[in-house]
């Protein structure tokens, strides 16, 4: 089957499967082993017994003809009585013929003897060496191999006399009753074996999958825009300890990187600021000078108008001078929010509360649970929502009605917070810019809001973005981690 395949398996999967097969092959192994080394064996023991049952028949009938001067004649006399007790105690059919090979004597009757006479080239071969010569045939009526042995008999001279043969039947085969209870008991020992390995695997593969998953889980949420990415702690001096001391390098090179760009951001942010305050100051600052000297220049203290020029020219300054509080005012609450003070509270309720100030709007709230419960300042959020709400308001368009719908889910550690409207819109452009201090799309404001209401979702280690869609409307979508 084809590597490609195995890729949709589980890493569990992949361990089970690569261990049943390694148990199979085994077992499959041991019992091919086995089958040769017991083979082997029978075969070794069948020529064993062969070389001892020689000996000892030999022996015998060596003994028995080195008592006098033997010859060939002379054996079926001498070993008349001899040869059936050799044969009797070995248990063995001796069977004895002259150098010819004609048949001399035997404990066997001469009518059972199939082989009267031994066939003229085992004789010559025989007659050649001192050794035992073997032939190996199988024997149908008792179903087992037969090794037919001659051996050539000496006097006490040393002289050839005889040809000795004798028939060893053995059954080489009986190694398979051994085989099959030996497979039997090793299959039995081998079940209970993979039993337990299996359910040890299940238990080292879950953890480590289950150690895998977090990991990747915890890789996957890492992002520059992140606020606090977690450490991994992993206490295991395995192979994984490598992966999670490489990990957490990463989230250390990602803080130090995110607080250099933070540390950027901010004197940017504050240059700018500092740019649009002395603007917004300038602004007003430039009327009063010229209507104080206009008033210097046309002063006329006998004129009968004189009050109604005094009051105009108080109520220019003091309009002025508002505006230049009203431009330090946002800058201040912009510098330094209210320290915040959490407490856990029903998320749908307080925005419902939130969201009735605006009475006179077409205003929609939908939640996907009930009960929502957050840990959070409930300032904080009163200014997150109705800024965006506002924004919404002044967003509308006269030729249609405005609606404006709020809506509040919980998935899983996410609570997600949209505000939508069916306003004018804004330009894909600008996305990017809707956020920074100095920026506004209204001919009156300081464009301080929107930057506030991003500050205080970050400080909540939350995100905000816009999605709009030029005469169809604006979509601000907030999404805050739930620790409770």
């Amino acid at each position: 089957m084809p590597f490609s395949h195995y890729k949709g398996y589980s890493l569990r999967n992949k361990v089970f499967g690569g261990f049943l097969l390694i148990c199979f092959l085994s077992i499959l192994g041991s019992s091919i082993l086995s089958f040769f080394i017991l083979r082997n064996n029978a075969v070794e023991q069948s020529r064993t017994d062969l070389q001892k049952k020689s000996e000892a028949l030999m022996s015998a009938l060596d003994y028995g003809v080195s008592h006098t001067q033997v010859e060939t004649a002379d054996l079926p006399m001498i070993l008349n009585n001899d040869i059936f007790e050799i044969a009797d105690i070995n248990n063995q059919d001796i069977i004895i013929y002259d150098l010819k090979g004609n048949l001399l004597i035997s404990n066997k009757d001469s009518n059972l003897i199939v082989e009267k006479k031994i066939p003229l080239q085992i004789v010559n071969q025989v007659l050649k060496t001192d050794k035992r010569v073997d032939f190996q045939k199988y024997d149908e009526k008792t179903d087992s191999n037969v090794t037919s042995s001659y051996t050539v008999l000496k006097n006490n001279m040393l002289e050839p006399i005889a040809i000795v043969y004798f028939p060893f039947y053995h059954n080489d085969g009986s190694y398979f009753n051994v085989f099959n209870k030996y497979v039997n008991y090793i299959v039995i020992v081998n079940l209970f074996i993979i039993a337990f390995a299996v359910w040890l695997s299940w238990i080292i593969s879950n953890n480590l999958t289950n150690a895998v998953t977090k990991f990747s889980n915890l890789i996957n949420t890492v992002t520059l825009f992140e606020k606090d990415p977690q450490a991994i702690r992993y206490y295991q001096k395995d192979e994984l300890s490598q992966l999670v001391k490489a990990y957490n390098k990463m989230i250390l090179q990602i803080k130090e990187q995110k607080e250099r760009l933070s540390f950027k951001e901010k004197g940017e942010a504050w240059r700018e600021m500092a740019k649009q305050v002395a603007h917004e100051v300038k602004n007003p600052l430039t009327p009063m000078k010229l209507t104080i000297q206009n008033f210097e220049r046309k002063f006329n203290p006998e004129d009968p108008n004189i009050r109604e020029k005094v009051k105009n020219m108080s109520k220019t300054l003091v309009d002025q001078i508002d505006l230049v509080a009203k431009v330090a005012s946002a800058f201040s609450q912009f510098a330094q929010l209210p320290e915040k003070n959490n407490e856990v509270f029903n998320l749908n309720q307080e925005i419902k509360k939130i969201t009735n100030i605006f009475s006179d709007e077409r205003i929609f709230f939908h939640a996907n649970k009930e009960n929502i419960m957050i840990d959070m300042d409930k300032i904080y959020l009163s200014r997150i929502i109705t800024n965006l709400v506002a924004n919404a308001r002044q967003a509308s368009q006269d030729d249609r009605e405005n609606i404006i719908n709020v809506d509040v889910e919980e998935r899983q550690k996410r609570i997600i917070i949209t505000v939508e409207d069916n306003g004018i819109g804004i330009p894909e452009e600008l996305y990017d810019r809707i956020f920074e201090p100095n920026f506004t799309s209204k001919t009156s404001g300081t464009g301080l809001g929107l930057t506030m209401v991003r500050k205080m979702v970050e400080d909540y280690k939350g995100e905000i973005s816009v999605k709009s869609e030029i005469g169809k409307g604006t979509t601000f979508t907030i999404l805050l981690p739930n620790n409770l």
